[in-house]
Formats: structure tokens, sequence, C-alpha cells
């Protein structure tokens, strides 16, 4: 599974402290989720699309859609 939280953020022109304050998710649990040093939990998973009003689908990719 890849996790496309970058290129989301990229096309919306958003800055990690920006996703922090929209979804709640701290700032170094989101810098963590960028730079590929964790993969998170499907509850975080959840927050971040809630708060950035998206799909979850349209933050991680995988072979079994």
């Amino acid at each position: 599974m890849k996790i496309l939280l970058d290129e989301y953020m990229y096309k919306k022109n958003l800055t990690e402290r920006q996703v922090a304050r929209m979804t709640g998710v701290s700032k170094s649990t989101v810098h963590r989720i960028l730079i590929g040093e964790t993969i998170p939990r499907l509850d975080t998973l959840e927050q971040i699309a809630a708060g950035l009003h998206t799909r979850i689908s349209f933050l991680y990719e995988s072979d079994y859609k």
C-alpha cells in the first residue's frame, strides 16, 4: 500500500502544519507519514480524510481496490 498524502497536499497546496490543523493529527505524525517512516492506522487515515473533506481512497493506492 502506498500513501498518497504528499500528492494530495501538493495538488491542494497544503503544508504539513495546515494538514495538522485541519485534521487534528499532530504535525509530527503527518511528517512521519510523508517521509514514509510510518504507515498510518486506518483510524488515522480516516481522521485525515475527514479533516481534508475527501474520500479515504484518495489518500492511498492499493492493488486490492
